[in-house]
């Protein structure tokens, strides 16, 4: 039958509680008595007894089914467009949500804008709400953890109408707890309202390798105390707004020039490194009371002389998380589906090894049906034992229970335009955007730019596609920003890699305009993007370039006059950057990471703490 609740119109979304709750047998109702309140209000303990009365309930094929946390396509649990429908049936061999749902009894939902759960806000509470029902609708239904990677930044599964905020490492350069907080708190408040009640944020790895090429700017910095005190500042944001938070990528993901999502990394730290550079964000996370920390696919033989991935290894996940650092929420695997957890085992081990390690929710595998059934088997051979299962059955129940899932699982339309893209919560994206750029380079106070003395602009520069539902593209966003700052300002793309032809045309535009403000992004020594900057600073107009990922790019370009950092190229960084360009707000942020020479690396060029001010 279609469900109505997963349109895309109307008043609201919410289903019928009472309906849908009597079809679970009073289970849910009862769990709701048991004392547990929204937990927003600050939610009691769960009662282990009842959650234990519920999972002796459960038959083995519905405990294996609540340890996965899965995607699938589509915009509703019922009615998804074509496309995902032939999308769901070959990569999982369902249809639908709800066919997910009832077929293995998956405890979670992962939703990703590329598999279009994530359209715009009221669609999203629809398709939560789908969700919802479908589960509860099923024998013995339980409600379903609906998650999502909202890490801000360059990291965003859901974009615009909703608050979008600085990335980590932006924030890292604001420094303020205050900060990470307001947006942890105002971020929670929205994904709940759209029905998501676990968030893959914050990251809490210490980016000590500029060359990392997975964590970069997702850290809020190489400093292990500055990373630690916004990772628990964020972290009480997010749970205090009923939200679970998940700090990742345990053991830490920091110094390493691989890529998890393509092939395994080693991380060569000794057991002293880790515990003076990783360790101590995760201890604060832990000590802030985190609801759920995600495994990394990385080895640290000083932490596994096997070698097997963290997220695979019992003396990583057991030994140190559980034991050593008196972890005992929910563990989360990282995607299952990437290349650096598969590249030792079969996808048929892999989801078996991890629960043996100390996991217990198994994110996103490449194939559901391979890693359901080995998880079933390895059971029924005696290989995992049920209680195992329980074990981690009761931290996922107990998470829902906090989250309030039991007590009310929907959510409304009312509630979203109550809290989605507010005013308010838009003007504290900005505020604290300001808090962040960075200015490195200030020669003879070229910036800010007067309009009056240099009111035509040339916007040039990369134009890499929006990293999290936000306008874009960049010299665009910037270009329309100064104007309405009060600047004549004209964008002209020119790439991450602008050709000779290209180069030129920026050039003869530049000779035409007071000033020119050029975007780089992530600048090497061979980058054609430093023949176009130096070509502009030929025409002796003056230059001022924006560093739109790394803060890295300024060693390449030490001819540069002016030089910001924004850390990303979210909009509302870039609304921030011309802002500071203009002159209508001073620069504030200072350097979260420490920038070497480009032709010597072992020389600072611009150390941590270094930011210019007006």
């Amino acid at each position: 039958m279609p469900d109505s609740s997963t349109g895309s119109t109307g008043s609201t979304a919410r289903p019928s509680r009472r309906t849908v709750l009597a079809a679970t047998a009073g289970v849910t109702t009862a769990l709701a008595a048991a004392g547990t309140v929204h937990a927003a209000a600050g939610p009691s303990a769960p009662d282990d007894r009842k959650l234990r009365a519920l999972i002796s309930r459960m038959t083995l094929e519905e405990k294996v089914g609540q340890l996965f946390v899965m995607r699938v396509y589509g915009h509703s649990a019922t009615d998804p467009d074509q496309a995902d429908v032939d999308a769901n049936l070959k990569e999982i061999g369902v249809r639908t949500a709800a066919e997910l749902l009832a077929k293995y009894r998956v405890g979670g939902i992962i939703y990703f804008a590329w598999a279009h759960n994530t359209r715009e806000p009221h669609q999203i509470a629809d398709l939560s709400n789908g969700i919802q029902k479908a589960s509860l609708g099923l024998p013995r239904g339980l409600p379903v953890l609906i998650s999502t990677d909202q890490e801000h930044g360059i990291v965003a599964r859901v974009g615009e109408p909703a608050t979008l905020f600085p990335g980590a490492m932006a924030v890292g350069a604001g420094g303020s707890r205050s900060d990470a907080r307001t947006l942890g708190r105002i971020a929670g408040r929205e994904l709940r309202a759209m029905g998501i009640r676990q968030d893959y944020a914050p990251v809490a790895d210490v980016n000590v390798d500029p060359a990392n090429p997975v964590i970069g700017v997702r850290s809020f910095g190489s400093e292990p105390e500055a990373v630690a005190r916004l990772v628990a500042a964020e972290v009480a944001g997010y749970q205090g707004s009923g939200v679970a938070a998940t700090a990742k990528h345990f053991p830490g993901h920091g110094d390493t020039v691989d890529d998890s999502h393509a092939k395994l990394p080693y991380i060569h730290h000794t057991r002293e490194q880790w515990e003076r550079l990783d360790a101590p964000p995760f201890r604060a996370a832990i000590a802030a009371g985190i609801d759920s920390i995600m495994t990394a696919h990385i080895v640290v033989p000083a932490l596994d002389g096997a070698e097997d991935p963290a997220t695979l290894s019992r003396p990583i996940l057991t030994g140190i998380l559980r034991e050593e650092l008196g972890y005992d929420g929910v563990v989360v695997t990282d995607s299952l589906g990437m290349e650096g957890v598969r590249t030792k085992y079969g996808d048929d081990r892999v989801p078996v090894l991890a629960l043996k390690a100390g996991v217990d929710q198994l994110l996103n595998p490449p194939s559901l049906d391979v890693a359901w059934n080995a998880v079933l088997r390895a059971v029924r051979d005696g290989e995992l034992t049920e209680d195992r299962l329980d074990a981690s059955i009761l931290r996922i129940l107990r998470l829902k229970t906090k989250l309030g899932l039991f007590k009310d699982p929907f959510v409304s339309h009312a509630g979203v335009d109550r809290t989605v893209g507010t005013r308010p919560h838009l003007a504290a994206a900005d505020r604290i955007a300001e808090r962040t750029t960075t200015l490195l380079v200030n020669e003879r106070g070229l910036l800010p730019l007067s309009r009056r003395r240099r009111p035509k602009l040339l916007v040039v520069g990369a134009d890499p596609a929006s990293p999290s539902g936000t306008t874009g593209p960049p010299t665009g966003v910037l270009a329309g920003a100064l104007t309405e700052l009060g600047f004549t300002a004209t964008a002209l793309s020119t790439g991450t890699a602008p050709s000779a032809a290209t180069i030129a045309t920026a050039v003869a535009a530049a000779r035409e305009a007071d000033a020119v403000v050029v975007g780089t992004y992530n600048v090497t020594a061979g980058s054609s993007q430093k023949r176009l900057v130096e070509q502009l600073l030929a025409t002796g107009t003056p230059v001022v370039a924006v560093a739109i990922r790394n803060p890295y790019d300024v060693a390449h370009l030490p001819g540069v006059p002016a030089y910001l950092a924004t850390y990303s190229w979210t909009d509302v960084e870039l609304r921030a950057a011309a802002r500071v360009i203009a002159g209508r707000v001073d620069p504030r942020g200072t350097l979260p990471v420490p920038v070497q020479r480009a032709d010597d690396p072992a020389t600072v060029l611009y150390p941590v703490g270094h930011g210019l001010g007006y």
